[in-house]
């Protein structure tokens, strides 16, 4: 996206498969900001495991803070890999003293980096007692060279100073003196997590860190149903849920793509599937997987693997697809929302498209769509979990679909869903700084500037109840 390239953010979560080392990894990459949050808890749901990427300058981030608590309550097996060894760094030992203590998890170094910064050589293996040594090259350009050498070797001690040297050793004699061997099935468990060092930039230690992933990494795991019964990925029965969903992937061609992850079972170009949701028999005549701007043709995939599927509409986030009638996944929850802002099309001629563009970015989750109550549907209030959401919002309509727009922020911070009688509710009496609204499928909701202005509709309205934004299956806040 060019909003992404301009700020240097990721905005949306991309989906990515390859082979690596006989074995194929589906890469579910999301977005690092907090405004996006949303995004990336969805797209943790489908997920085995995952790569937490930890700035060696800034340690242990607000929003780290806030996805690992997602990831500890799914109890999904973490990784660590400490980037921008090459720039100026932390000392390694209080980064791992971070992690344990900030994020109450334990760290095991798998390697361990000679340097940091300008002397940042290379890192130094820990179950081969093997040093490797990475040469510079132009950032992201090809895979830096590498070379083997043992940690004594007269070579490694004329590539640094004495002082990084003999840091480099204490650091590893202290490792070692520690004496805690790495416990696989505590990783399992989320208890754990192996910490790998390096710089993707210069693309030294990705590829160490990949090769230990494919061994320790866990195979796609069960899946729990509704009804908290596991759906095993060596069923026969096949099943998949929808995570994601994105329109335009494709500029030439205006499509939407569902992102479905497979729990069970074999894909089959051309199957035919129940969506839970509606009940309907759908067929998968087109499916993808994708690399970039590459996409290639699906026939066939296997539980644990990430398949696009054309949308014209049939798809929701958290649809579950099976051929079997008696497969539901439990629904994926919206956040409640802490931004509002309502929008207009500046240009009436580019209306049928604005309408088109919102409807369309409301299917994929980006925002929620809200409108003035039992009133006719035409400027759109945007809801949102982080106030960047809008800026995209605005400039995907400008980009995607054509469509000039005037966003204006609104006051609002609290949204509670109203639940009494419709003919209470038309009369109902609210504070001038709240307002009464309709979500997309029309169910009542306030929206409140403050907990005083709330707590006075309570009082006024005593047939109404203002309930928290969950109630309807949504989760209360961000993560």
């Amino acid at each position: 996206m060019e909003l992404e390239r301009e700020r240097g953010i990721s905005i949306t979560s991309t989906v990515l498969q390859f082979p690596y080392h006989g074995r194929t990894i589906n890469l579910l990459d999301t977005p690092g900001h907090q405004d996006f949050g949303e995004d990336t808890y969805r797209t943790l749901l489908a997920a085995d495991s995952a790569v937490m990427l930890i700035d060696a300058a800034k340690g242990v981030e607000p929003q780290t803070r806030k996805l690992f608590a997602i990831c500890r309550a799914r109890r999904i097996p973490l990784f660590t890999f400490v980037n921008k060894m090459d720039r100026p760094s932390r000392d390694p030992l209080e980064l791992l003293d971070e992690l344990e203590n900030v994020l109450g998890i334990g760290a095991y170094p798998i390697n361990w980096p000679l340097g940091s910064g300008e002397t940042f050589r290379g890192v130094y293996d820990r179950e081969t007692h093997e040093l490797h040594v990475f040469e510079r090259t132009e950032h992201g350009a090809k895979r830096a060279p590498v070379s083997v050498a043992g940690v004594h070797d007269d070579r490694i001690r004329a590539l640094v100073d004495e002082g990084t040297y003999r840091e480099f050793i204490d650091g590893i004699e202290l490792l070692e003196g520690a004496g805690a061997a790495f416990d696989p099935a505590a990783m399992l468990r989320g208890d754990v997590s192996p910490v790998f060092f390096g710089s993707a930039m210069t693309n030294f230690g990705v590829e160490l860190f990949l090769d230990r992933f494919v061994r320790m990494g866990p195979s796609p795991a069960p899946r729990m149903d509704a009804e908290h019964n596991p759906v095993n990925p060596t069923d026969e029965r096949f099943s998949a849920f929808i995570f994601k969903i994105q329109a335009n992937m494709d500029p030439r061609h205006r499509d939407r793509v569902a992102f479905a992850r497979i729990c069970s079972g074999k894909f089959e170009r051309d199957m035919t599937v129940r969506n839970a949701r509606t009940g309907k028999d759908v067929r998968l005549t087109r499916a993808m997987k994708l690399f970039a701007n590459d996409r290639e043709s699906v026939d066939v995939a296997f539980a644990g693997d990430v398949v696009g599927l054309a949308n014209p509409g049939t798809f929701a986030i958290g649809d579950t697809l099976s051929d079997a009638d008696n497969v539901r996944f439990e629904p994926i929850p919206a956040f409640e929302p802490e931004h509002f802002a309502l929008v207009r099309s500046i240009d009436t001629a580019t209306y049928k498209s604005f309408q088109k563009g919102i409807a369309q970015l409301r299917e994929e989750g980006a925002i929620q769509v809200l409108y003035p109550y039992n009133q006719t549907r035409t400027e759109p209030i945007l809801a949102a979990v982080g106030a960047l959401q809008f800026e995209v919002v605005k400039f995907r309509l400008e980009s995607e679909y054509n469509v000039k727009t005037l966003m204006t922020t609104l006051p609002f911070a609290l949204a509670r869903r109203v639940v009494g009688d419709s003919a209470v509710l038309a009369s109902a009496q609210l504070p001038s700084n709240a307002k009464l609204v309709e979500d997309w499928d029309g169910a009542p909701l306030a929206l409140f500037e403050s907990e005083w202005s709330m707590r006075l509709a309570g009082e006024w309205n005593p047939q109404l109840t203002f309930e928290p934004f969950g109630a309807r299956g949504a989760v209360a806040a961000a993560p």
